[in-house]
């Protein structure tokens, strides 16, 4: 497939958010209409740009993954178009998250960095569903309990709170700053 775009981002080599800072600046200097190529490695960031592109209103028109790069399409949307980015207004912080844990509160943690990020370290009973898979694992969620969102950084987890709350979810929070800073314990996968 041969796509032709106005203007080409490079960050390959960039962790979760920065693909994602760096679209959502590339993104400004461009004419609407025009396409934005980004090339990354991440594997997290097709279900991040998608994301933050349907929720401000520009148009995801897909991925390619050529030798281990993931090439992502992003149209501009005209200034009509735009919708302003909003953060997912429920958070909870780090130290908060780890004293409901060890006292053995009703919570759910979900966890929605990729399986590998996963299997490196995760908080104990988390469940783990990437971004983009959370559409079509929705029913894997208790919904009877409060619910917190983990990523590595807390963007990934607004953008799932966000969407979760708009299936219909309650007692949803994300958690910040994410797995970066979590000083609990962890377990790892082998």
């Amino acid at each position: 497939m041969n796509i032709t775009a106005n203007e080409v981002l490079d960050a390959k080599g960039l962790a979760c958010p920065m693909p994602i800072i760096r679209t959502k600046k590339a993104i400004t200097n461009l004419e609407p209409g025009k396409v934005l190529e980004v090339k990354a490695t991440d594997k997290g960031s097709t279900a991040d740009i998608k994301a933050w592109a349907e929720g401000t209103g520009h148009q995801y028109l897909g991925t390619i993954v050529e030798d281990g790069v993931l090439k992502h399409y992003i149209r501009r949307a005209s200034d009509h178009e735009i919708k302003a980015e909003k953060k997912f207004e429920h958070v909870i912080d780090l130290e908060e998250l780890q004293q409901k844990i060890e006292a053995n509160e009703n919570v759910t943690v979900l966890d929605v960095r990729e399986p590998a990020e996963y299997a490196f370290g995760h908080i104990a009973d988390a469940i783990n569903i990437p971004l983009g898979e959370l559409d079509d694992r929705i029913d894997e969620i208790k919904s009877d309990k409060e619910l917190f969102i983990i990523c590595r950084t807390g963007s990934r987890s607004d953008l799932a709170a966000q969407k979760l709350t708009e299936k219909g979810m309650e007692n949803v929070k994300n958690v910040v700053p994410g797995m970066s800073q979590w000083n609990g314990p962890v377990e790892k996968n082998n």
